[in-house]
């Protein structure tokens, strides 16, 4: 394993690792850059008021009713502000999409499990259930291989 770093002033900061896949390791030097970046916290919203989630505390990400909502390990709906394309760039590796309108967190899945209509869904530890669509399946299938 190699180690650079190279100190640039006129460039963006940014954290690059090439490795042959994800371990342990790789998910606590993304926790460590994504806590020192203070981007591991989301502003989401209720009827009455406003609270800070952890990315790490979020299991699905998803488009209700026109609405960008997060539900977080308890199972609760909280509206987002930002829209799909804006947190998808911001989104640790962690979050991969399994259809048009969704992002979920591997971390929180518990299983995928085939639907009586022949497609799979997402189950979650908080019990709450997506669909995951079949091209999407396909590319999660591809990452696990």
């Amino acid at each position: 394993m190699k180690f650079r770093l190279i100190l640039d002033k006129s460039k963006d900061e940014e954290v690059v690792a090439t490795v042959h896949g994800r371990t342990e390791l790789t998910d606590k030097i993304e926790a460590l850059v994504m806590a020192y970046e203070k981007t591991d916290r989301i502003v989401a919203y209720t009827e009455d008021d406003m609270r800070i989630l952890k990315l790490s505390e979020i299991e699905c990400i998803t488009v209700v009713n026109g609405k960008t909502c997060a539900i977080d390990c308890n199972a609760e709906k909280y509206r987002l502000k930002q829209r799909l394309y804006e947190l998808e760039e911001m989104l640790p590796s962690s979050f991969i999409r399994i259809n048009k309108s969704s992002f979920a967190n591997e971390n929180r899945l518990k299983e995928f499990s085939a639907a009586f209509s022949g497609g799979v869904d997402a189950v979650f530890k908080c019990g709450y259930r997506e669909y995951v669509s079949r091209r999407c399946f396909a590319a999660i299938k591809r990452r696990y291989e």
